[in-house]
């Protein structure tokens, strides 16, 4: 896979020979239960596989992090006696391929309010139409797991989390042209009257911060297998760097970079940084496994993890290109596909802002009106 990568990078295509290595492999249900046809894994367990996926094909990683966040939520709420998600756990098993349909353009509220139009149907599904941005996996997935907002039902409003299957009412862009996670594919999607059957429908709360088990469910699963990706990258960018630091010969001491005391201490940063990413995405990824009762800290643990996982990626890579040298600067260089790469993990919720206010209220309180 990281012999391919380079080229659906610079082709701007989805990686479909890696996707096809991926389902043979059953890689796609990994989060499964053993007896629904998975291989039974811990969310630790797929922490620490994403990461080492990452570092061969980012891009790839960070696309079938989407379909891997339907099945860790359909685990999560399993393991806390909800098989409302049942159906994506044998679809996975199956081979199909879930998308992730929450995002969208200027909406902060994310999980907590939609401004997709969630329309009820005589039988008890729902009709969405809106549109959903970074949609990854757009060519490939056969499921579409997104949220909207029912503003017409007797308790409404209410925000309706469903699944609905690719048709004429689902329209996606060929609009993903970007400076970096190229194969992802992550297309702008409309949904114009897209149907999800009453059987798909599968929760409807009040918007607003909520501790549902769904919330809980994406937040937690998305926010660490986030990290894991990026923390994946800069382990590969840490990796290039050490490499080539033992080749580069310096011409004025005769000795390799890998001597130099200056390559020598950013080297020493870059593992000081990275060293502390992988035990935290553990700890945190267990205590989720473990069912833990952070209470209302959970979401300032997790969106921690993410900004953390992310900057000190960003860091590593900068400073991985900086021991390369010129060589990085070059289009064909590994470490200029990282650079562009790393950059999108700035906007996956949580963001910076985000980030340090959740971080914010969970230790001086909420503001004040």
């Amino acid at each position: 896979m990281r012999a391919r990568a380079a080229d659906y990078d610079r082709d701007n295509v989805f990686p479909e020979a890696d996707l096809e290595d991926l389902r043979a492999a059953g890689y796609l249900a990994i989060l499964v239960p053993e007896a629904l046809g998975g291989a039974g894994l811990s969310l630790v367990q797929a922490a620490e596989l994403q990461q080492r996926l990452a570092g061969a094909a980012p891009a790839t990683a960070l696309a079938v992090n989407m379909h891997l966040v339907w099945t860790g939520v359909a685990k999560v709420l399993s393991d806390r006696g909800i098989e409302a998600l049942r159906f994506v756990q044998e679809g996975a098993a199956a081979g199909e391929v879930f998308a992730f349909g929450i995002s969208e353009a200027g909406n902060d509220l994310v999980l907590f309010g939609s401004d997709t139009d969630a329309a009820p149907q005589d039988d008890g599904g729902y009709a969405f139409t809106g549109t959903k941005i970074f949609t990854s996996l757009a060519p490939v997935w056969t499921q579409l797991g997104l949220h909207g907002l029912d503003t017409t039902s007797p308790d409404a409003p209410q925000m309706v989390y469903a699944f609905v299957p690719r048709s004429d009412a689902v329209r996606m862009r060929d609009d993903w042209d970007t400076l970096g996670m190229r194969g992802t594919q992550s297309r702008t999607t409309e949904l114009h009257g897209a149907v999800a059957p009453p059987e798909r429908v599968v929760r409807r709360i009040a918007p607003g911060p909520n501790p549902d088990p769904i919330v809980f469910g994406i937040f937690s699963v998305f926010e660490i297998l986030l990290a894991s990706v990026y923390t994946g990258i800069a382990r590969r960018a840490l990796d290039v760097a050490v490499d080539t630091a033992a080749r580069r010969t310096s011409k004025r001491t005769g000795r390799t970079y890998g001597q130099d005391p200056d390559i020598r201490w950013r080297i020493a940063d870059m593992a000081l940084a990275y060293d502390a990413l992988p035990p935290q995405i553990a700890a945190i990824a267990r205590d989720v496994d473990e069912r833990a009762d952070h209470g209302p800290r959970w979401f300032s643990l997790l969106s921690g993890l993410k900004h953390r996982a992310v900057t000190a990626a960003k860091q590593i890579v900068d400073e991985a290109v900086l021991v390369a040298g010129g060589s990085s600067y070059f289009a064909s260089s590994e470490l200029s596909r990282l650079y562009r790469d790393v950059l999108a993990g700035l906007f996956h919720p949580s963001d910076p802002e985000s980030a340090h206010s959740t971080v914010a209220t969970a230790w001086l309180g909420p503001l004040e009106p």
